[in-house]
């Protein structure tokens, strides 16, 4: 049978959806637009959350609080929940499992897979993210105080995701502590890469798998990093810089171009060091087996 739909309702003010008789039919509901600026999650008795405030989304089947602001072809399916304030633009595909977390922008024509966690941060438009990506979760970072005791750092701004982006799987990106994590537009992320806060990627990047970027890292436009590339907190990659895979950046990369090794040095560089050290490694062992073979030889009588 098919299911009737109530007619759209615009609401100035999230108080007056009490105010509708309550029925089995489906109801599109749209509140106004909320802020984007940081909110900081209560915990105690306060934070303890009203499900009555949530309602089933008529085109999938997930869950969306009333102060939501969903537009009406967007798709949330079954075990999808989209908290308060979030706003989810046109032709959006929230998938099984994710959590949509408070305040949380998503623009149009987004997918998401199985079992995402978007929370304190936006996500912009075209967008692919994949099965297990978090991203807007607390930074790592902690210090010691006059005690003796690990203390936490705030973490309290968000992370921000530009256009036509594409995350692979089980990635993580954390949010800002002093300045927004940024991923710039058109920037491809493979799989199992971590993002630490208060980084900034530039736009049109390539992030192969097994990457990890420290925190307040700064990467500019073009950058490429090969598989399992780390790179050290507070530093600079210029923009059209290429890293080979397993390449470890300590220090500032102020100019264009190849880089490989540990510490990551110029191409040519690193190459010539490689094979150096393969030669001295094969006179070393050419030597040792000479002399081994002339103290065991008998003399001849």
């Amino acid at each position: 049978m098919a299911m009737r739909f109530a007619k759209l309702i615009a609401l100035s003010e999230p108080k007056i959806s009490a105010l509708l008789p309550k029925s089995n039919d489906a109801a599109i509901v749209f509140s106004r637009l909320v802020s984007t600026n940081c909110t900081t999650q209560n915990t105690g008795e306060g934070a303890k959350m009203d499900y009555q405030d949530f309602q089933k989304w008529c085109n999938g089947g997930g869950l969306f609080h009333k102060s939501a602001c969903i537009h009406p072809s967007a798709r949330i399916e079954v075990g999808a929940v989209v908290h308060s304030e979030s706003v989810v633009g046109a032709n959006v595909y929230v998938g099984t499992g994710n959590v949509v977390g408070p305040s949380v922008t998503i623009g149009q024509s987004t997918r998401t897979g199985y079992n995402v966690v978007l929370s304190n941060c936006t996500v912009g438009d075209f967008c692919v993210i994949h099965h297990g990506v978090c991203i807007g979760q607390d930074g790592f970072g902690f210090f010691v105080d006059e005690q003796g005791r690990m203390v936490k750092k705030p973490q309290c701004l968000k992370a921000r995701i530009g256009n036509y982006v594409e995350i692979g799987a089980s990635t993580c990106i954390d949010r800002g502590s002093w300045r927004d994590t940024a991923v710039g537009d058109h920037t491809k992320i493979d799989n199992l890469v971590q993002i630490g806060h208060n980084v900034e990627i530039g736009k049109n990047c390539m992030l192969c798998g097994q990457v990890g970027v420290a925190g307040s890292v700064t990467i500019g436009d073009y950058v490429i990093l090969g598989g399992r590339v780390s790179i050290k907190d507070h530093v600079c990659v210029a923009s059209k810089v290429r890293l080979a895979a397993n390449s470890c950046v300590t220090k500032n990369i102020s100019e264009a171009g190849d880089y490989g090794g540990f510490p990551a040095m110029p191409i040519h560089e690193w190459r010539k060091q490689v094979v150096s050290a393969r030669q001295t490694s094969k006179e070393f062992w050419h030597n040792k087996k000479k002399k081994l073979v002339s103290d065991i030889s008998i003399p001849s009588t």
